[in-house]
């Protein structure tokens, strides 16, 4: 992450490996997330947001955005770019709990944890009634698994062991029923799959509107990011 190349990857006890993308991950937000980013709400959390190009793509375009991440050069190249990103994991206490209007779960992030069911939980705390979640999901078979893993190079030096999951779209829609969400669209960009999701609003909340509204009305109503930080 430091360098911004490659090889790294996710390495499995039974020695299979999943290449990290981190090339991808360290250049300007491509075509694929520039669909995610037109389909945001309000502000914006990008959980895990490694070196920060959706956080600088949303922010580009004047939407009140903030990146969390465990690394510390990923928060330190997000905030380079000139986003808003603290060091922080989705289950420490954040800024603005329970008002963001999406948050997003790209590039395998839906397998922080090892626990769909417990991040999908911590999702719904932290959006509005009715909020948003954009999750990027394994493409192919239905895959729905938990693994250790840890980070290794191609020389084979290798980080701790930390729990992990990969989930199809399938997967994901059962989980998510399960735990009470609304599933709204599911697209598939390039070789990326993609599904959005709503928590259910309550009964005294309006739904927001929905990510074909007119742009300038929902700038309107979004909230300042330097103002939800400041809540933290």
């Amino acid at each position: 992450m430091r360098t911004g190349r490659g090889p790294l990857f996710l390495r499995r006890a039974d020695g299979w490996l999943l290449l990290l993308e981190v090339e991808r991950w360290c250049s300007e937000a491509d075509a694929v997330d520039l669909e995610v980013v037109r389909r945001c709400e309000g502000a914006v959390l990008d959980v895990g947001c490694g070196p920060g190009r959706l956080v600088a793509a949303l922010g580009a375009r004047g939407w009140p955005v903030l990146g969390i991440d465990v690394s510390e050069e990923a928060v330190a190249r997000t905030i380079g770019l000139g986003g808003q990103a603290l060091r922080r994991s989705v289950f420490e206490a954040l800024p603005a709990e329970g008002r963001w209007g999406t948050v997003l779960l790209l590039d395998g992030n839906l397998g922080i944890g090892g626990d769909p069911r417990a991040l999908l939980t911590r999702m719904a705390q932290l959006l509005s009634p009715g909020g948003l979640l954009i999750a990027e999901t394994v493409p192919g078979p239905d895959i729905d698994e938990r693994v250790r893993v840890h980070v290794t190079d191609a020389r084979g030096a290798a980080g701790s062991p930390f729990p992990w999951a990969r989930l199809g779209t399938p997967a994901l829609l059962r989980h998510a029923h399960r735990a009470g969400w609304r599933a709204v669209d599911q697209w598939t960009a390039g070789d990326r799959c993609f599904v959005a999701l709503r928590t259910r609003p309550t009964n005294n909340s309006a739904e927001p509107p929905k990510s074909t509204a007119d742009t300038n009305s929902q700038r309107a109503r979004k909230p300042s990011a330097d103002r939800l930080v400041a809540d933290a």
